[in-house]
């Protein structure tokens, strides 16, 4: 299996995500770094292009609802464009649709993409995944019986972990 790969690129005040590959844990966490640091001085746009993305895990699902959420408080809109039937299903199986426009589209222009890549410690990696688990549940309460497991998971892995970093 291939890792995926994100690319981000700004451009006239839009903040552009491309997604290619199965998008997953291991790619979430430099998007979740994007995510604190998206303010209206600097974008006006979300678009995330799933074109190229050939399905999506809980994890990356919960990064972009995350996203989407910082930005809608900024009073803008968040767009996923060409999807595909398999990756609407997805997200709309989790109560994403309530965050995002879905739209099929012409690739823009060529942008500047920077691929983010994903070099993180375990505990970081772990942050993420609660992160976007408890936003799951924050935008779709129906989310808590799916993931409620998964975040009491994770936490006891956090303090495990971090336990084990003090005692060093």
């Amino acid at each position: 299996m291939s890792t995926p790969k994100i690319f981000l690129a700004f451009e006239n005040k839009e903040c552009h995500i491309k997604v290619k590959g199965r998008a997953n844990f291991e790619c979430s966490p430099p998007l979740r770094a994007v995510s604190a640091n998206l303010d209206n001085n600097r974008i006006s746009g979300l678009y995330v292009d799933l074109s190229e993305c050939s399905g999506m895990d809980s994890t990356f699902m919960g990064i972009l609802a995350m996203i989407a959420l910082k930005v809608k408080q900024l009073g803008i809109t968040a767009d996923i464009i060409n999807a595909g039937e398999n990756n609407i299903r997805l997200l709309t199986g989790l109560g994403l649709q309530k965050l995002f426009n879905f739209s099929e589209a012409v690739p823009g222009k060529n942008f500047n993409w920077d691929e983010k890549k994903s070099e993180n410690s375990r505990i970081e990696t772990a942050h993420t995944v609660l992160d976007a688990h408890q936003t799951l549940i924050d935008v779709d309460k129906e989310n808590e019986k799916r993931f409620k497991n998964v975040v009491d998971f994770v936490k006891k892995d956090i303090e495990k972990e971090e336990k084990k970093d003090g005692e060093k």
